[in-house]
């Protein structure tokens, strides 16, 4: 029996439409959960985040597996191994172009360091963890991460991003992707003053 309240999946909603019309993320890849208790609410493999409905999550246990796992996203196990590792109650994994590019730059075990005191002030360095997509070792390295930082990302994938609420995540997801950004254009920008 489903415990978890309806305005979760519509919180979820919420966040899935912001995340793509951003450019954080495309439509049918990244997700979105949270948690309320032993359970969490994810969204379900391929599921467009700007259309989500009530029929777009599934409510699966944070400690154990399930059979409607085969259903949800295929990091649910890196949402659950955060949820367990950490204080997280929402989690949002986005695409968001430049970290990628900047996660490729910095290699796999990399971190990356903010140029913009925003970045600096409220992530610090940014750490880079590997590991295949939904893989275990993905999930011990990022709930590692983020069990010191309030984001990470993984390398050539995307961000993860926790926080008390979807709201608290996503003001991370965008500060992460801020600050590659203008690390990106700044270095760019530096290179082509230097070769003038």
């Amino acid at each position: 029996m489903c415990n978890i309240p309806l305005t979760m999946w519509q919180e979820i909603s919420k966040y899935g439409r912001k995340l793509v019309e951003h450019g954080l993320v495309e439509s049918n890849f990244g997700n979105i959960s949270l948690r309320a208790g032993d359970r969490m609410l994810i969204t379900r493999t391929g599921a467009a985040l700007d259309e989500i409905t009530e029929n777009n999550v599934v409510e699966v246990d944070v400690w154990d597996t399930s059979s409607l796992d085969i259903i949800a996203s295929s990091e649910a196990v890196v949402h659950r191994e955060i949820y367990k590792q950490t204080s997280a109650l929402a989690i949002i994994h986005a695409h968001a172009p430049y970290a990628v590019v900047e996660s490729l730059l910095a290699g796999p075990e990399g971190r990356i360091s903010p140029v913009d005191s925003e970045g600096q002030y409220f992530l610090g360095e940014i750490p880079v963890v590997g590991g295949g997509i939904g893989s275990r070792k993905l999930a011990g390295n990022l709930a590692n991460a983020l069990s010191r930082h309030r984001g990470a990302i993984v390398y050539s994938h995307g961000t993860f991003a926790i926080g008390r609420t979807l709201g608290d995540a996503y003001i991370v997801t965008t500060q992460l992707e801020h600050s590659c950004k203008v690390k990106y254009l700044y270095e760019r920008a530096k290179a082509e003053k230097k070769n003038k």
